[in-house]
């Protein structure tokens, strides 16, 4: 009995990776070639009086309410002007990052078809990690200030937990949440279970789009916040559940559970050894369920599903560690 358990569990690791290679095969074959504009180098590569020219080539990035001196200023301040030394000394060559890019948009391509390849901009922003990113129909705009290690004396002064989240193995990462508010449709419902699920769609996506990044790189944790969640994932469940908050449309959930923080908010004593966002790790677990359980249902149709209805074909149900 227990050689026969052991076949079935080979075979189907064996049809497992076979389908994940037909698969990677297909995306390899699909034609992505973007085009790179260089914005930080223009800018903080020329002379004050290279001004006019730099405006008339890159009209979006410069707002007409915004005076001339607040460019000059911007292009000669020193700290700036550190900042782009920073960035080129890291980024001068990005190449790799765009071939990374493509290769994500080669998986973009394959599941969402219609999608086109963006032009790519890099550009030194003001370092907000809320926009590291950003991607609309035709053009993917990166910050590279926010992928230079999160050791570097640039950030010092954030946080820890944001600034953990600033290394150069993230960007993908991120350029894939960028995409997600694209490729996703937004959530019909405001509750707590409809939260996690919308970040787990988020996380599925990267599933999709970085089949070689773990599941540490793709949701910004350690090694050590990962185990936490799947040690004591039964009894994070156990909590929403007992405390009713799945259908809750209580604002303080986000905050406790989704959003980014230090650290998730039970109200318990342990609430230090915990990573904060749990709740988006418990969505992904969710989506994850309901696409192992439900494989007639394409990934496009799983992220336009309703979030109602994926919890409830998910089946999901954490069990307890012995």
């Amino acid at each position: 009995m227990i050689r026969s358990v052991g076949f079935c569990i080979a075979v189907f690791m064996f049809w497992s990776c076979s389908q994940k290679s037909k698969i990677e095969k297909e995306v390899e074959a699909i034609p992505v070639k973007t085009q790179l504009v260089r914005f930080e180098q223009a800018f903080y590569g020329s002379q004050s009086s290279d001004l006019p020219q730099i405006k008339k080539q890159f009209p979006e990035f410069f707002p007409y309410e915004v005076p001339d001196s607040v460019w000059i200023n911007k292009m000669t301040n020193k700290d700036w002007q550190a900042l782009y030394r920073a960035v080129e000394a890291k980024y001068k060559d990005f190449s790799a990052a765009q071939t990374e890019i493509e290769d994500v948009f080669k998986h973009v391509k394959y599941y969402f078809p219609k999608v086109k390849e963006p032009v790519i901009y890099t550009v030194i922003g003001e370092m907000d990690n809320t926009t590291k990113a950003i991607y609309t129909n035709d053009k993917l705009i990166v910050s590279l200030e926010m992928y230079l290690g999160k050791s570097h004396p640039f950030y010092a002064g954030i946080a820890q937990y944001i600034r953990d989240n600033f290394e150069p193995r993230q960007m993908m990462p991120d350029v894939v949440s960028a995409i997600g508010f694209q490729v996703i449709p937004q959530s019909r419902h405001n509750d707590f279970i409809s939260l996690m699920i919308d970040s787990g769609k988020e996380l599925y996506l990267k599933d999709l789009l970085l089949p070689n990044y773990t599941d540490v790189e793709k949701i910004g944790y350690t090694a050590e916040q990962l185990k936490f969640c799947q040690e004591n994932e039964s009894y994070i469940w156990e909590n929403f559940i007992q405390n009713k908050y799945l259908y809750s449309s209580d604002s303080k959930l986000a905050n406790r559970f989704i959003n980014l923080a230090p650290f998730s908010k039970f109200y318990l004593e342990i609430d230090n050894e915990t990573p904060g966002r749990i709740g988006q790790w418990v969505g992904w677990q969710i989506v994850r369920s309901f696409a192992e359980n439900n494989e007639k249902v394409t990934p496009k149709e799983l992220l336009a599903m309703d979030a109602h209805r994926i919890f409830e074909g998910s089946k999901y149900k954490p069990k307890k560690n012995e």
